[in-house]
């Protein structure tokens, strides 16, 4: 591996941190956000201290030959750690089950972090390995042992991943199904890697060298079951994400005929606050959600009870159930009232009506999306628009004597 394998991941998850950060800061509470944080900067830090280049810096400036192992076994201690303690917080359950489950995780490795430092301190490592520690000292005391400990460790977390994210993958679905089977893929390149460690250094306890598999092979595996498991972190949150918008999009979509038929009724041009084409998919919906709640107000002096009544009629002869009934009724008396406002150019029907309570408009915004497709579907609606537009505006004027 280059350098560059190293320190491209480390740079992505430095930004990905960064993006992280100021939510962070705002719910410093949310146990799930700071195991993602956490989660990310660990990362960060593997990749940055695990780099050859970085190795020998860090060595060099505490003077002190190959502290670097003991730095990034612990840096990937913690990262594993943190990432079982994700997956806890990430599944949910029982706060205290969940709580009480990634505190042992922490305290377990915690404790091997303690153990690596102190096997280091033990032994004695004085010539500097940038790339091949683990078989250059796989028979010196007590480093020996650091070794060992933390493959071991790897390894206890890539199975334990491994059977965690199958455990929760057999329950859900969709992209959170994709993601977990994607991170369980990624800590499966645990073992491998542990393997081939473990086969390179116990080469060396026999007499044997096979350190190419130590040198070469094992860090393409690390580095490949890392980015592969980060892209399954990934992978539920950002297609949430999407879909989430791509929901939002065809709910502005969908209400499209509603707010255009209503455009003129709901003063849109008069607009106190205008809003730009860029703003976010949930601030253009709400505004127009607004402007059709506007619209419906209105023309409430124009709503005919009796229209609807015909209109919900229809649409059950003709099959619809309740719901879509009503969205259909709902949508005939608006397409009336905007006809009958606009046969009433000067609002003589708005001045003569008698105060009351609006049009019921506590439909949410499926409801809304209903009478919008309904206004551009429904055959029941289509009547009610031809017969209104056929109708004199002498029967407006008589309901108001």
């Amino acid at each position: 591996m280059d350098d560059s394998s190293y320190y491209v991941p480390a740079a992505a998850m430095a930004v990905a941190f960064a993006v992280k950060a100021p939510s962070l800061l705002r719910s410093w509470r949310d146990p799930l956000l700071r195991a993602v944080c956490v989660l990310l900067l660990l990362a960060c830090l593997v990749f940055l201290f695990a780099a050859p280049p970085t190795i020998g810096e860090v060595n060099r400036l505490t003077g002190i030959a190959n502290i670097s192992a003991p730095l990034v076994y612990s840096l990937l201690s913690a990262f594993s750690a943190a990432c079982l303690v994700l997956i806890i917080y990430w599944r949910g359950g029982p706060p205290e089950v969940t709580r009480r489950a990634s505190r042992r995780w922490i305290a377990g490795y915690g404790l091997v972090i303690v153990a690596l430092n102190t096997l280091f301190i033990l032994g004695d490592a004085p010539l500097e390995r940038l790339r091949d520690l683990d078989t250059y000292y796989a028979t010196t005391p007590f480093i020996r042992e650091m070794i060992v400990l933390y493959l071991a460790s790897l390894t206890v977390a890539g199975v334990a991943m491994n059977v965690m994210c199958w455990r929760w993958a057999l329950q859900v679905h969709g992209w959170l199904r994709v993601g977990l089977l994607i991170i369980a893929l990624g800590f499966l390149f645990n073992i491998p890697y542990a393997v081939t460690k473990f086969i390179a250094v116990v080469a060396r306890w026999n007499g044997g060298n096979l350190d190419d598999l130590s040198t070469y092979v094992a860090p393409v595996l690390a580095s490949a079951g890392a980015q592969i498991s980060a892209v399954g972190f990934c992978v539920p949150l950002a297609c949430q994400r999407i879909g989430d918008s791509w929901s939002t999009w065809s709910t502005y979509r969908r209400l499209g005929p509603l707010w255009r038929e209503l455009r003129s009724a709901s003063g849109r041009g008069d607009r106190a606050v205008r809003i730009s084409w860029w703003s976010p998919a949930e601030l253009q919906v709400t505004q127009r959600e607004s402007d059709i709640h506007d619209g419906m107000l209105s023309l409430y002096p124009y709503f005919d009870p009796e229209v609807r009544s015909n209109a919900y009629a229809a649409a059950v002869a003709a099959g619809s159930d309740a719901v879509q009934a009503q969205a259909e009724a709902d949508a005939a008396m608006v397409t009336a009232a905007v006809r009958a406002r606009a046969a009433d150019p000067e609002g003589r029907i708005i001045s003569s009506a008698t105060t009351g309570a609006p049009y019921a408009s506590h439909e949410g915004p499926r409801d809304l999306v209903r009478i919008s497709i309904a206004l551009r579907q429904s055959a029941v609606v289509a009547a009610a628009r031809g017969q209104a537009s056929t109708s004199s505006e002498s029967d407006f004027h008589e309901r108001t004597r």
